[in-house]
C-alpha cells in the first residue's frame, strides 16, 4: 500500500466516521428534545396535582407514592437495560422539583 492510498483510505474512514457521528448526534438531539417536551407535559400534570393538594390541604410530598414510583421506574429501567440506580436518581431529582413546586403552590 502506498502512502497516497493509505491517506485516501484514512480520509474515507474519517468521512464515514464523521457521517456516522453526525447521524448519531442528530438522533441524540431529537431524543433530548423529546425528553424536554415529555418533562414539560409531566410538570403540567404535577402542577395540577399541586393545586389539588393545596386546595384540599394535603401535604406536598407523598412518600408512599414516591416509593411506588421509584420501584416501578426501576423495573422499567431493568427491562429497558438502563441502570436502575441511574433511573432512581433521575426520578428522585424530578420528585424533589415536584415537591418544591407543590410547596410553592401551597404558599400562594
Amino acid at each position: 500500500m502506498t502512502d497516497s492510498s493509505a491517506a485516501s483510505e484514512n480520509t474515507d474512514v474519517d468521512a464515514q466516521a464523521r457521517a456516522e457521528l453526525a447521524r448519531l448526534r442528530d438522533s441524540i438531539d431529537n431524543i433530548d428534545a423529546a425528553i424536554v417536551h415529555m418533562l414539560a407535559e409531566r410538570f403540567k400534570c404535577t402542577q395540577e396535582v399541586g393545586r389539588l393538594k393545596a386546595e384540599y390541604r394535603l401535604p406536598p410530598a407523598d412518600p408512599a407514592r414516591e416509593r411506588e414510583q421509584i420501584e416501578r421506574l426501576r423495573g422499567l429501567a431493568e427491562s429497558a437495560r438502563l441502570d436502575p440506580a441511574f433511573a432512581e436518581k433521575f426520578l428522585n431529582f424530578i420528585i424533589a422539583e415536584v415537591i418544591r413546586h407543590h410547596e410553592t403552590i401551597a404558599r400562594s
